[in-house]
Order: C-alpha cells, then structure tokens, then sequence
C-alpha cells in the first residue's frame, strides 16, 4: 500500500492568519456602517415597515368593503333566490375580518394621522353596521322591499364613503413612504463608496484565503480518498480471507472430523453386535455411540454455521430456507419470510455477503431486540435487488452508539456489492436493516 506523502504541513497557521485578517476587516465595516446607518434603521424601522404593514391592512379593509358592495349588488339582484336574511351570516364573516383588519391597522397606523381621520373611520364603520343591522331586521319580519330601498339609499353609500376614505389612507401611506425611500436613497448615497472599498478588502482577504483553503482541502480530500481505497481493498482482502478460512474449516469439520466421527460410530455398533444381549460392554458402547453421534450433529452444526456447504452448491434461495427455520428453533422467534414467488439464482459471492448481512442483522435481533418475531423480506425489481429484517423490539440506532465489527463487517460487504445499507426505524418501533444492491451486480431472477 502507498503510504502519505512526506510533506504534511498543517494549513492551521495560514488558515488562522486569513480568518484574523477577514475578521479585522468585518469589523472595520461594521462599526463604520453601524454609525452611518443608524438614522436609517430608525427611518426603516419607524416608518417604512409601519407604513407598509398599516399599507396591508387597509388593503385587507379595502378588500372586504368590496366583498360588502358585491354581496349588496347581490341582494339587490331580482333573479337571486335567497331571501335578504340568509346574507347575514356573509355579513357576520365580513364583520369579524373588518373588525380584526381595523384593529391591527391602528396599532401600526402612521404617527401622522390626525384624530378626525382615525374618528371619522371608527365613526363611519359603526354607522355602516348600524344600518346594516336595521336593514337585516326589515328583512327578518318581511319588509324585505324596505329593506332594499334602505339598501340603495343608506348601505351603498356608507360602503362608498368607507372605501373613499380607506383609499385616500392609501394614497397618504403611499407618499409618506415615497418620502422615506427618497431619504433612504441619499443615505445610501453617502455612504455606498466607502462600503465598497471596505466590501474589495474583506473579498480580496476571503479570496485569499479561500483558494488557500481550497489548496489545503485537495490535499486533504486527496489523502483521504487514498486512505479510503486502501480501506476498502483492505476490508475487501480481509473479507474474502475470513471466508476463505471459514470455508477451510467448515470443509475440515465436515468431511474430516465427520468422517472420524461417523466411522468412529460404525465401528461401535460393529463391536456391540458382537456382544452378548444384555451386557454392561454393550450398554457402555452403546452410550459411547450415542456421545459420537451427537458430538457429529454438533461438529455438523458448526460446520453450517461457519460456512454452510449449500451456499456453494444450491445458492443463496436453498441455503436461506435451510437456515432461517434453524434460527427459529434456535433462538426461539417467529420468522416471517418473504421473498419472490420466481426462485432466485444468485450465487457466488454475491450470495455470500447477502447470506452474511442477513446473517448479522438476524443475530442482533435475537441478542439485543427482545423481540418474538420479525419479517425477513427479499423484493427484486427491474433495477434492484432489496433485502429487509425488521423487528419490533427495543430498537437500535447505530450513529447514536459505538459499533461493533459485525455492523462494521455488514457495511463493509454492502460496499462490496456496490449497494447500500440503511438502518431504519418503522412505525411500529423497533428496527429495520435494508440492504439494496443494483441489479447487476447480482444477476438473478425474481418478481
């Protein structure tokens, strides 16, 4: 492997000089601009947002006296259907918007608005509602002829006057604040050519130090993606040497120890027909047989776990529908399996780190989840292949605790394959580990 270059000299100093020179450069031109701004952060606050939010909510008024005048045209309609007292609730609705606009509006109303102004809006809106109100009870005992005529001589026009005078409200906010803008601009005026040269030395100072910044993170992205190869091609070496070795003793275990084991038994049976029926020999050999042939199953068992032989001859389909019932027995949960109703052909190493993730993901449950069941699920569609165990149980968040090998391993052997391992948490609690892999990476078939 290819080790660091020689030269590793920290940017921390250039790095710490920049970002003195940027941040005496900042504060230069705040404290200038703090003083000759000032003024116009009163103006901005003061008046300019005043009259833009009071702008706002006479627009709002304005929009619901219009809301008035065409519900008045409507009542006025012959050809409507509904009898003047069904409107009432409209002009209820409007009321309590109105009401709540003109509130809000005389909080942030201009400082020059004169008293006669703000009474005769107070004045002219309590007189429209009054009039509305008799002409809603006209309506309510069968005047409704009445009340219409009281609609054209009294409501219209009150409605129009209203709409005059929050219009002319409108045009004095709108020379009020072309007034502040012009004062704005000559306070810009005054000060724009200096924030310029301050604005050229602080980008002249972060420019600096940016491309030094940047030099300095090639360099270091550059180490790191090397040290990110030669972790992979490691992970991947180390990997394939724990199977290799693993496949080594599993064969060792099966076909030498259970070839001395299994002889070891005929053997025994051999010599205990040879005895007389009924012998304390023959009872000794007899448990003797018994303790080899377990001793096989054992040896056999192991054998499996370590490596199971069928995952070399009947691929991953065949070896998982052996191992999950074994997991069920031996760790005492339910499996929920899922998987393609087309038989799966994926095989050699592919089906080795899938086996092994699902292996890994399975054993956390039964060691860490306390859960009684969980769903292993495999989905293939026409891009991936997906492979999901998810449980119920006390969950698991793994950036939130320190990592063993075997996420280590999982995560590993997900690169591998050049897919992706999630760890997620479902509705129900608990944890789900999904492993997706690109389709062509495995080849294979399914739905």
């Amino acid at each position: 492997m290819t080790g660091f270059p020689s030269e590793n000299r920290s940017p921390t100093v250039g790095l710490i000089l920049g970002l003195a020179i940027t941040v005496s450069a900042v504060v230069a031109y705040s404290l200038y601009i703090s003083r000759q701004i000032s003024g116009l952060r009163a103006l901005q606050n003061d008046l300019l947002d005043r009259d833009r939010r009071d702008s706002l909510q006479l627009l709002r008024i304005q929009n619901d006296l219009n809301s008035l005048a065409l519900a008045m045209r409507d009542m006025l309609d012959n050809d409507e259907p509904y009898p003047l007292a069904a409107w009432s609730s409209q002009f209820q609705r409007i009321r309590a918007d109105l009401e709540d606009a003109l509130r809000k509006e005389a909080q942030v109303a201009v400082a020059d608005r004169t008293p006669d102004q703000r009474e005769y809006l107070r004045s002219s809106v309590a007189q429209f509602w009054d009039a509305a109100e008799r002409i809603f009870v006209l309506a309510r005992n069968g005047r409704e002829q009445e009340a219409r005529t009281q609609i054209r001589l009294s409501l219209e026009a009150r409605q129009a006057a209203l709409s005059t005078a929050v219009a002319r409200l409108l045009v004095q906010n709108n020379e009020s604040e072309e007034r502040a803008t012009a004062h704005v601009a000559r306070i810009y005026d005054g000060v724009e050519r200096q924030v310029y040269r301050l604005l050229a030395a602080t980008l002249v100072a972060i420019l600096v130090t940016g491309l030094y910044r940047i030099r300095s993170n090639r360099k270091l992205f550059a180490q790191l993606a090397l040290l990110s190869d030669q972790r992979s091609e490691l992970a991947q070496k180390l990997i394939s040497t724990q199977e290799s070795t693993l496949r080594y003793i599993s064969r060792e275990l099966h076909d030498e120890f259970g070839q001395v084991l299994t002889a070891i038994g005929s053997m025994l049976t051999r010599a205990g027909k040879e005895l007389p029926a009924g012998s304390a020999l023959g009872e000794d050999l007899h448990q003797v047989r018994q303790i080899a042939q377990n001793t096989l199953d054992r040896v056999r068992t192991l054998s499996q776990a370590l490596h199971p032989v069928m995952l070399d001859e009947a691929g991953l389909e065949s070896t998982l529908d052996w191992y999950l019932p074994a997991v069920e027995r031996q760790a005492g949960i339910t499996i929920r399996y899922e998987k393609p109703a087309t038989p799966m052909t994926i095989d050699g190493e592919g089906a080795i780190h899938i086996y092994r993730v699902l292996q890994e993901a399975l054993n956390n449950v039964a060691r860490h989840s306390g859960a009684t069941e969980v769903w292993v699920r495999i989905r293939c569609s026409a891009l991936e292949w997906e492979f999901e165990v998810e449980d119920h149980g006390s969950g698991f968040v793994p950036q939130g605790a320190k990592r063993g090998m075997g996420l280590v391993a999982m995560r590993e052997r997900a690169e591998l394959l050049g897919g992706r391992l999630e760890w997620l948490k479902p509705e129900a609690g608990g944890t789900l580990v999904r492993l997706r892999v690109p389709r062509e990476k495995l080849g294979g078939h399914g739905d």
